[in-house]
């Protein structure tokens, strides 16, 4: 799907419905703003401030929402912390300054980790049909803090294997818990390791194809 590009007067929205998750924050949030099952555009950008637009996409977990000044200059900033949220039953979220499979992706994505999506590494909701089950709440590790939270995080997509992500990472649990603080680690994405969020090989045994 080619990315809808909207221009307002100080703002123009991106979006991305290859990245969409369905997490329905925007058409909840402002509905004025994205306005949905509607016949022709339904994006409107001049209906919400500038800020207001920024929230927008900051709530967009998997980065199908971004925005930048009507003069093309950077409207979204580097989060100061970068994470990695176990969603409950469903994908990881990244939020940080992202380079996935060795392209710029932002600064927000949600990546497939039930091996069912049509669109890996990125999450398209099929972890719902496939009704995968998986908790938001892993155990805690024992780790220290980061010398550094920030910077660029490195996502490499393993041929038929798990995410290599290298950088400065925490890792959060679904209700917001710090699980663990990584600068490197693997992380699964068949949706049979028996260590999740992390990779345990299992991909091998089960013939994951990525």
């Amino acid at each position: 799907m080619a990315i809808e590009t909207v221009r307002g007067k100080e703002v123009v929205v991106h979006f991305n419905g290859d990245r969409c998750i369905h997490s329905r924050h925007c058409v909840l949030d402002r509905p004025d703003v994205f306005v949905p099952n509607v016949s022709g555009e339904w994006i409107h950008p001049d209906r919400a401030m500038p800020a207001e637009l920024l929230e927008l996409a900051h709530n967009c977990p998997s980065g199908a929402i971004r925005c930048t000044n009507a003069d093309g200059s950077a409207l979204e900033k580097a989060p100061r912390v970068n994470t990695v949220r176990v969603r409950e039953n469903g994908p990881l979220a990244f939020r940080a300054p992202l380079t996935i499979d060795g392209q710029h992706a932002g600064y927000r994505a949600t990546l497939c980790r039930c091996g069912a999506s049509t669109h890996k590494p990125y999450c398209d909701g099929s972890h719902a049909a496939a009704g995968f089950s998986a908790t938001g709440e892993p155990a805690v590790s024992e780790s220290a803090p980061l010398a550094q939270r920030d910077g660029a995080l490195k996502v490499e997509p393993i041929h038929d294997g798990p995410l290599h992500v290298s950088g400065n990472l925490e890792l959060i649990s679904g209700t917001g818990k710090t699980v663990n603080r990584l600068t490197e680690t693997w992380l699964c994405r068949c949706g049979q390791s028996a260590k999740k969020p992390y990779c345990d090989g299992t991909h091998k045994k089960v013939g994951f194809r990525g």
